[in-house]
């Protein structure tokens, strides 16, 4: 089951909704309001970050026509 993330046009609030399928967005959870809409959500990736050379586009320093490809 997705969340989706919505706005209400009447009251501004944003809220979070999980959606079974063919189900609509519901009311806005602040004012009770019909009138919402869909955001964009964005997702964050856990992981730890990492500089790498092999994670660079380009040629390799090495010579080898990718990074990563160094003695292959």
């Amino acid at each position: 089951m997705p969340i989706f993330e919505y706005r209400c046009k009447s009251c501004g609030a944003e809220f979070e909704r999980i959606e079974v399928s063919g189900e609509g967005p519901g009311r806005c959870k602040q004012c009770a309001s019909p009138r919402v809409e869909r955001v964009l959500s964005v997702f964050a990736v856990a992981g730890r970050a990492s500089k790498s050379r092999f994670n660079e586009p380009g040629p390799c320093p090495c010579g080898a026509p990718r990074r990563g490809m160094c003695g292959e």
